[in-house]
Parts: structure tokens; sequence; C-alpha cells
């Protein structure tokens, strides 16, 4: 008879855990959304703010290191020029910084 008591003990026990382990998973989920998702987010939308702000004149870095002055604006490219008669056609998605004027 005392076996059984325990046994009826330790399922009743282990019942608990279930809603402990549902709520570790939502710390989780909670945690990884102020971690990861949303300063991703907001590195998204200063990346589409900096995208908008494009002007001719502006001087710029592209991802892959290469500065330059912006010549033409066309939908999703924009013509730099790196050096003088020297233009290249990158997408208005490369850009990473935009630099303050005379740093070329």
């Amino acid at each position: 008879m005392n076996i059984i008591n325990n046994a009826y003990a330790q399922s009743s026990a282990n019942a608990g855990g279930g809603m402990s382990m549902l709520i570790m998973v939502g710390l989780f989920f909670i945690i990884m959304y102020f971690m990861i998702i949303r300063p991703q987010n907001k590195r998204v939308k200063d990346h589409d703010k900096l995208i908008n702000s494009l002007a001719n004149g502006t001087e710029v870095v592209i991802s892959n290191g290469i500065m330059g002055k912006i010549t033409k604006i066309k939908d999703d490219n924009i013509e730099l020029e790196i050096a003088n008669g020297v233009s290249v056609k990158v997408r208005k998605n490369s850009v990473t910084t935009v630099l303050p004027k005379g740093s070329i």
C-alpha cells in the first residue's frame, strides 16, 4: 500500500513541472525578442532612414569600403564618383555610412 501512495505523489509532482516548463519557454522567447529581434528591427529602420536621406553630392561609404560622392540617383541605383572621371553604379542598399562633407 505504501508503494502505491508514493507513486501517486510522484505523478502529481510531475504535473506541476509542465507548467514551469511553459513559463521557462515563454521567458526564453521574451528574452530573444529584446536581445535579438528588437535591435535588428531598429537597425533596419535606421538604415531605411539613411537610404531615404541620400541626395546628389552626398559623400558615402558602401558595403565593400569604397568611398565616393553620389552624382545620380535612380530608383534603386546610385551613381557613385570614386575618382575624377571614374563612376560606378551601385545599389542604394549597399550604402552603409554617410560621411561629413569634405571627407573625400
